[in-house]
């Protein structure tokens, strides 16, 4: 029988210091912190709405925050390196900034995703807001692409990169459809030695 005990595998000490482990508690403090909810877990019921708040309420209000983006991007100016007269001495010109969609909604504080799913839900609704959402949304992108274009025209802006973007393209195709192959046809060779006797 003592050769039968010594077989058995000792058990390990246990140490003094270990603590049991406390269960977690899962409330929004932890998440916050970066602590994963459990498996299975139903706090999405515990919402009182679901989905995102619209960021503007009125078709005005939108209008008034983006004529606010239209005044301060005019008064933010781009400086443009030019060298001028004979010594070419270093000048800086102060250049408007055009408007863009992407600038327009990084200052509603939305990304351009988001803007563009919001005008496309307001597609086929025959309400007066939506109505209205759409014909300030269509003002808006009228007003990009027409300063886009004028500062492109006059030289404030690129004409290259505003025309790309812009969608405007100069192509010129030319079809002629009177194009008749060419053809060879070979007599023979002529052989050198026999032309010098």
């Amino acid at each position: 029988m003592e050769k039968e005990q010594s077989k058995k595998t000792p058990k390990k000490p246990q140490s003094k210091t270990t603590t049991p482990k406390k269960p977690r508690v899962y409330n929004t403090a932890n998440l916050k912190k970066g602590n994963p909810a459990p498996k299975g877990n139903q706090w999405w019921r515990l919402r009182t709405k679901h989905g995102r708040d619209k960021i503007f309420t009125t078709p005005e209000i939108l209008m008034e925050s983006a004529i606010e983006y239209f005044e301060a991007t005019d008064q933010r100016k781009w400086n443009k390196t030019d060298f001028r007269g004979k010594d070419a001495t270093k000048v800086l010109i102060p250049t408007d900034t055009p408007y863009t969609m992407s600038g327009l909604t990084l200052f509603l504080g939305v990304n351009e995703h988001y803007f563009n799913d919001f005008k496309d839900s307001l597609k086929d609704k025959e309400d007066s807001i939506s109505k209205g959402f759409s014909d300030v949304i269509r003002t808006i992108e009228q007003i990009i692409y027409t300063q886009k274009y004028e500062g492109a025209v006059v030289g404030a802006f690129s004409s290259n990169i505003i025309a790309r973007d812009l969608g405007l393209v100069d192509k010129k195709e030319i079809e002629n459809k009177n194009i008749k192959p060419i053809e060879f046809t070979i007599i023979g060779k002529k052989n050198l030695n026999q032309e010098s006797q």
